[in-house]
């Protein structure tokens, strides 16, 4: 397999808080460049130094960088727009830029090359019993007379291809009723809340905290055909933003939040709000590592656990209030 090398500009006090960071969003690998850490190698080694090499002296001086390592096909621009997502979340809220710049880097490659490369591998595919997913530059035979959703993933997370996201998606076929009212939190493509229209829902809401995601899924949503009265879709911050919360509503049938663990957790006592009674919260984008705190959070907020699904190092979750 060939790997894009993805370099992430911080600062020290941002490091370790920034690599539990992508840990979640399951880069398990990385390698981290803090001249802070060679600075005190300097002012504390031990022993006789006749010569340190220049470039050794070099790392004192550059920048604080973590670098992944993203593999190269579908599932690491998916990781990549994650990421992309991730680090402009920090940066909004890193009023004491303790996380310094967050550039992002590609090297060795031309970012706008990877992301139309990659296309090579989404190919028109089944989800469950029901849904049909291809992208919009395919077309491709429906013997089954599935519901084809044409998703196009611009530069959001959602073509349904990761694990996270074709688990909520079974989940979603199983759980939802025709006619249940939907909210999409962290919706991406807009996937997952295109999805539930498409097996009858009689509407949906769908958020993100990135602009681009938003208009990607308003996007998608008319190219499913979706009447603009049925499909909501609101670009903000939920746990900031009490006004969103109140344009948001409540009463929903079903939640679905493919996201991140911390963010999660953060959002329990938001999903009880949101979600009627004996409604059902669907969560995924949870490391196996951390499955069971964020399953005991949920749990501590009133939930009661259905169902768990896990695939790859990933889990998926069924909640009922």
């Amino acid at each position: 397999m060939n790997w894009i090398e993805t370099q992430i500009d911080t600062a020290s006090a941002g490091v370790d808080a920034l690599c539990a960071m992508l840990t979640d969003l399951g880069i398990k690998g990385f390698a981290i460049s803090d001249p802070a850490d060679f600075q005190e190698f300097l002012q504390n080694k031990e022993g006789k130094w006749d010569y340190i090499d220049e470039e050794l002296l070099g790392m004192a001086q550059g920048e604080t960088r973590v670098t992944v390592y993203l593999p190269d096909n579908a599932q690491g621009a998916e990781q990549l727009v994650a990421l992309r997502a991730m680090l402009a979340r920090i940066h909004a809220r890193d009023q004491e830029q303790q996380f310094g710049t967050l550039e992002l880097t590609l090297k060795n490659v031309r970012e706008e090359d990877w992301a139309n490369n990659w296309k090579q591998y989404f190919k028109p595919f089944t989800v469950g019993e029901k849904l049909l997913i291809k992208p919009s530059w395919e077309s491709c035979d429906n013997p089954e007379n599935r519901a084809v959703l044409e998703i196009d993933p611009a530069s959001s997370f959602g073509t349904g291809q990761h694990h996270t996201t074709r688990l909520c998606l079974e989940l979603l076929e199983q759980l939802m009723n025709p006619g249940d009212a939907v909210l999409d939190l962290g919706c991406g493509s807009g996937i997952l809340s295109i999805g539930a229209l498409l097996l009858g829902a009689s509407g949906a809401t769908a958020v993100d905290i990135e602009e681009n995601a938003a208009e990607t899924a308003r996007e998608n949503a008319q190219k499913n055909h979706i009447a603009p009265a049925m499909y909501r879709v609101f670009c903000g911050n939920v746990l900031e933003d009490a006004a969103l919360c109140d344009q948001i509503g409540t009463g929903y049938n079903l939640i679905c939040a493919n996201i991140v663990a911390d963010v999660l957790i953060a959002m329990k006592q938001l999903f009880r709000r949101f979600l009627r009674h004996d409604g059902v919260l669907i969560v995924s984008g949870i490391i196996m590592e951390r499955r069971d705190e964020v399953l005991d959070q949920l749990q501590e907020a009133g939930f009661t656990l259905l169902e768990v699904r896990e695939k790859e190092g990933w889990a998926a979750a069924s909640l009922r209030m």
